[in-house]
This record gives C-alpha cells, sequence and structure tokens, in this order.
C-alpha cells in the first residue's frame, strides 16, 4: 500500500509541475518574452492546453466571468495541494 501513496503523491507532482509551467508561458505569452510564431513554443503551448483544458473546463464552468482573469489554474492548484494535505493526513491508512 505505500507504493499506492507514493505513486498518487508523484501523480500530484507532476501535475502540479504541469500547472506551474503552463502558469509561467501564459505569462511569458503575455508580456511577449515568448512568440507563438516559433516553433517550439507553439507545440509547447498548444500540448499544455490540450493536456489542461479537460481540467480547466468544468472549473471555469462554474465561476463567474471576471473578464481577463482566469482563476481556474488557481483552483486547480489549490485543488491539488488540498489532495496532497489529505493524502499525506491519511498516509498511515496506506501502511
Amino acid at each position: 500500500m505505500t507504493s499506492i501513496f507514493q505513486i498518487l503523491m508523484l501523480i500530484l507532482d507532476i501535475v502540479w509541475f504541469i500547472l506551474i509551467a503552463h502558469i509561467i508561458m501564459s505569462w511569458l505569452i503575455t508580456f511577449q518574452v515568448l512568440n507563438l510564431r516559433q516553433p517550439l513554443v507553439a507545440q509547447l503551448w498548444y500540448g499544455l492546453n490540450k493536456l489542461l483544458e479537460p481540467i480547466y473546463r468544468p472549473i471555469r464552468r462554474l465561476l463567474p466571468d471576471l473578464g481577463g482573469l482566469d482563476l481556474a489554474p488557481l483552483v486547480v492548484l489549490i485543488g491539488i495541494y488540498a489532495l496532497r494535505i489529505i493524502l499525506i493526513n491519511n498516509a498511515a491508512a496506506f501502511y
């Protein structure tokens, strides 16, 4: 059972890293540090969007429209952090 706990924590860590990369990349694109006309940047951006859009879409439906401000990534990050806390606090059940 310890391995299940470790695998779940690894998955949460990977999703956390992908979300942070997506957030930072969106900022860099917004401030024109990165250009979507570059093939590598465009491939990374569209790949991350395809990967994360199924996670963001249900959250965006629940959140009110705030104009250009997208809080879906923040909600997902808080959700992942909450899952980590729940798993850590219940780690004894895995042993």
